[in-house]
C-alpha cells in the first residue's frame, strides 16, 4: 500500500515538473512559431470542406488538412488546372494565414498563370489586380514584417503592370493609372508642391468626426451633399462617403476642366443638360469659396481612410518615401513597387536570419530597378477620357537618388556572404550608361558629363585595377552605348526621340537655332524609319496588339509629346515656354492648334498658384492660336462622325473589334 502511494506520489511529481518544464519551454516555442510563421488559425472557414471544418475543429488535425490541402494544389498545378486551384488555394490561406509561401503562391498564380488563359485584357487585367489585391490587401495584414511578400508583391507590380512583357502591359498601364487617379486626384507637377499634398492626405483627420472637429464647415458641406444625392437617387438610397464618391469627384474634376478629351466632346454640357442633379451639386458646392477649407479636409480624410482601408498602405510612408526618395507620382505603378520594397525592407529585415541574407539583398535591389524605372519614365500625364497609354518621361531628380542608395546598400552588404555588396555594381554601371546616353540625348550635356566622370570614379580610373572606359569622348561614348540597344530594348527608343526633342524645342526653337533642331528631327526620322522596317513589324499577339505598330505610334506623336511635356514643365520657366510658344509654328507648323486646349489649362491652374497669378494670366503667357475656332469645330464634327460611324456599325451587326 505504502509502495503504491510512493509511486502515485512519485508519478505525480514527474508530472508536474514536467509540466513546469514544458511551460517554461513554451515562450520560446512560440516566439520561434512566430518568427517562422508556422502557427494555424482556429478560425472556422466559411462554407468549407467537412474536413477542414473537422481540421478546424480539432487542432491537431489543422497541420494534416493543410498538407492534404498542399498536395491537391501541387498535383492541379502539375496538370495545369488553374482554375480549380484557386478554391483550395483559399482555403488554405484562411487556415494557414502565417505562411507567406501561400499568399504569393496564390498571388502568383492568378497575376501570371490564370491571367494568360483569358482572352480579353479586360479578364487578364482583373486576374492580375486579383492576385496583386490577395497580397496587398489580405496577405500583408496577416504578415506585416514579411519580406518575401514585400519583395514579391513590388515584383509584381514592377514587372506584371509596369513592364512591357505582357501583351496586354498598355491596358494594365491605363487601368493602373485611372484607380490612382481617381483615388488620389492630380498631383502637382513641382516635387516641393507633390510633397505637401502627400503631406496633407498624410495628416489627414483619422475619423469623420474628427474632420468636422478640424474644419466645422465639413459638416455643412456634407449635410448639401447628402441633401443633393436624394435628389438624385431618391430617399431610399444614402450618398456614400467612400472610394466611390472619390472617383465621382475625379470624373465632375475631370469634365469640368482636367480632360482635353471631355473638352472637345463638350462632355460638361451634355451633363448639365442631363438629368444628373449630383453633378450640378458638385458645381455649384465647388464655386462655393467658403467650402474650399471644407472640401480639403473632407477629401483628404477619404483618401486616407480609402488607403488604409482598400489598399493596406501608409500614407505617412508615402509622404516621408515622396520627401527623400523624389517626385513619386502613384498613378505610376513603380512608385508603388518602391513603395512595398522600401517598406519590407524596413520593417522585416530583422527577421531574416544570416543564412538568408539573399532575401534582404533582393529587396533592397527591387528598390534600385524601381528607381531605375522612374528615372526614365516617372513623370506621368494622364488624361481619364483618352483610351491611349498615360504619358510618362524621364524624371531625372532619381538619378542622384540612386546613385546615393548605391552607396548605402554596398557598405550596408560589403561584408555578406556571397560578395553581397559587389551585386549592386553591375547594376550601376548599366544604369548609369544609360543615363549618360539619356542626359546626351536631351542636350544637357554637363549632366551626361558628371555622369561619365562619376562612373569614371567608380569603375574606371578610380576602380581596381582601374580603365579607360569612361574617360574617352562623350559622343563617342554615347554612340558604343546606343548600338543594338533598340534592338535588345525597343521601349527605350521613345525615351531617346523625346529627350532629343525636348532638348530641340527648349534650345532650337527657344533658342532659335534651327541646326539643333534639325538634327534633332533627323535623328526622329532615322529612329522611326528603323522600327518602320523592322522585321518584326506585322507580329501580332493573341490580343489583337502589336507591340512594334504600337511602338511605332509612340514614336510618330513623338514632337507632340515632346512639346507638351516642354510645356507643362514646372521646371522650366514661364518667359522660356512663352519664348516657345511664340516660334513653335515656325519650325512645327499648327502644333499649337492641335495642343492649345491640353496645355493652356494646366499652364493656367500652374499660374494660379504662382505669385504672378495677380498680375499674368494664361491668354497674355500663351495665347490662342489663330484659327482655334475653326479648328474645334472640325474636330467636333470628326467626333460626331466617328460616333455615327461606330452606330451605323452596331445596326447591321459588323464588329469593328
Amino acid at each position: 500500500m505504502i509502495r503504491d502511494r510512493l509511486i502515485q506520489f512519485g508519478s505525480l511529481g514527474v508530472a508536474v515538473a514536467g509540466m513546469a518544464i514544458a511551460g517554461s519551454m513554451l515562450p520560446s516555442i512560440g516566439e520561434d512559431a512566430e518568427r517562422h510563421s508556422l502557427r494555424y488559425t482556429d478560425q472556422n472557414v466559411d462554407n468549407a470542406p467537412p474536413i477542414v471544418a473537422l481540421g478546424t475543429a480539432i487542432g491537431a488535425l489543422r497541420g494534416l488538412v493543410v498538407d492534404y490541402l498542399w498536395i491537391r494544389l501541387n498535383l492541379m498545378q502539375n496538370g495545369g488546372m488553374y482554375y480549380d486551384m484557386l478554391e483550395d488555394a483559399r482555403l488554405i490561406t484562411k487556415l494557414q494565414p502565417r505562411f507567406p509561401q501561400v499568399w504569393i503562391f496564390h498571388g502568383h498564380n492568378m497575376a501570371y498563370n490564370v491571367s494568360v488563359l483569358t482572352s480579353t485584357q479586360e479578364e487578364r487585367w482583373d486576374w492580375v489586380k486579383k492576385g496583386i489585391d490577395l497580397v496587398r490587401n489580405e496577405g500583408l495584414r496577416y504578415n506585416p514584417e514579411e519580406v518575401l511578400l514585400y519583395k514579391d508583391l513590388a515584383f509584381w507590380l514592377g514587372h506584371k503592370v509596369d513592364g512591357v512583357s505582357d501583351d496586354a502591359h498598355p491596358y494594365y498601364k491605363r487601368q493602373f493609372a485611372k484607380e490612382w487617379h481617381d483615388l488620389l486626384g492630380e498631383p502637382p507637377a513641382d516635387h516641393a508642391a507633390m510633397t505637401e499634398w502627400i503631406r496633407e492626405i498624410a495628416d489627414a483627420p483619422k475619423t469623420l468626426d474628427a474632420a468636422i472637429k478640424r474644419t466645422p464647415s465639413v459638416q455643412t458641406l456634407i449635410d448639401r451633399l447628402r441633401d443633393e444625392y436624394a435628389r438624385y437617387a431618391g430617399e431610399a438610397e444614402e450618398l456614400a462617403l467612400d472610394a466611390e464618391f472619390l472617383r465621382r469627384v475625379a470624373w465632375w474634376e475631370s469634365v469640368t476642366g482636367q480632360s482635353w478629351i471631355a473638352d472637345q466632346l463638350d462632355a460638361e454640357k451634355l451633363l448639365e443638360d442631363s438629368d444628373d442633379t449630383l453633378f450640378a451639386a458638385f458645381g455649384s458646392l465647388m464655386d462655393d469659396a467658403e467650402l474650399d477649407d471644407a472640401w480639403a479636409t473632407l477629401l483628404a480624410h477619404l483618401r486616407y481612410r480609402s488607403l488604409v482601408d482598400d489598399y493596406n498602405m501608409r500614407p505617412d510612408k508615402m509622404y516621408e518615401y515622396t520627401r527623400d526618395l523624389g517626385p513619386l507620382d502613384w498613378r505610376h505603378p513603380q512608385a508603388h513597387a518602391l513603395y512595398f520594397a522600401r517598406l519590407g525592407s524596413q520593417l522585416g529585415q530583422h527577421r531574416v536570419k544570416k543564412d538568408k541574407v539573399h532575401h534582404r539583398i533582393n529587396i533592397d535591389r527591387q528598390q534600385l530597378h524601381s528607381l531605375q524605372d522612374l528615372a526614365r519614365s516617372g513623370r506621368v500625364t494622364y488624361d481619364p477620357y483618352s483610351a491611349v497609354m498615360p504619358g510618362r518621361f524621364p524624371e531625372p531628380r532619381f538619378i542622384e537618388t540612386i546613385d546615393d542608395m548605391f552607396e548605402e546598400l554596398y557598405i550596408k552588404y560589403v561584408d555578406a556572404r556571397g560578395a553581397g555588396g559587389e551585386t549592386f555594381m553591375p547594376f550601376m554601371e548599366n544604369f548609369m550608361s544609360s543615363a549618360i546616353r539619356e542626359a546626351y540625348r536631351a542636350g544637357e550635356l554637363d549632366r551626361a558629363r558628371a555622369i561619365m566622370d562619376r562612373l569614371d570614379s567608380l569603375f574606371g580610373s578610380g576602380a581596381s585595377p582601374p580603365n579607360h572606359k569612361y574617360d574617352g569622348d562623350l559622343d563617342v561614348f554615347v554612340m558604343e552605348q546606343t548600338k543594338g540597344e533598340y534592338d535588345r530594348q525597343p521601349h527605350i527608343a521613345p525615351t531617346d526621340v523625346v529627350s532629343s526633342l525636348r532638348y530641340a524645342f527648349r534650345v532650337g526653337i527657344g533658342q532659335r537655332r534651327p541646326d539643333v533642331y534639325k538634327e534633332a528631327i533627323g535623328f526622329a526620322n532615322d529612329v522611326t524609319n528603323y522600327f518602320r522596317t523592322h522585321e518584326s513589324m506585322d507580329y501580332e499577339t493573341k490580343l489583337g496588339t502589336a507591340r512594334m505598330k504600337d511602338l511605332l505610334a509612340v514614336l510618330g506623336r513623338s514632337a507632340e509629346i515632346a512639346f507638351l511635356q516642354v510645356m507643362t514643365d514646372p521646371t522650366i520657366s514661364f518667359d522660356e515656354r512663352a519664348q516657345i510658344w511664340a516660334q513653335v509654328d515656325e519650325f512645327e507648323p499648327e502644333m499649337r492648334l492641335r495642343t492649345s486646349d491640353r496645355i493652356r489649362p494646366i499652364v493656367a491652374r500652374e499660374l494660379a498658384m504662382s505669385p504672378l497669378a495677380a498680375t499674368v494670366d494664361v491668354d497674355a503667357l500663351l495665347p490662342e492660336p489663330l484659327g482655334i475656332e475653326a479648328y474645334r469645330a472640325a474636330l467636333a464634327e470628326r467626333a460626331v462622325q466617328e460616333h455615327q460611324s461606330v452606330d451605323d456599325a452596331k445596326a447591321v451587326g459588323v464588329d469593328r473589334n
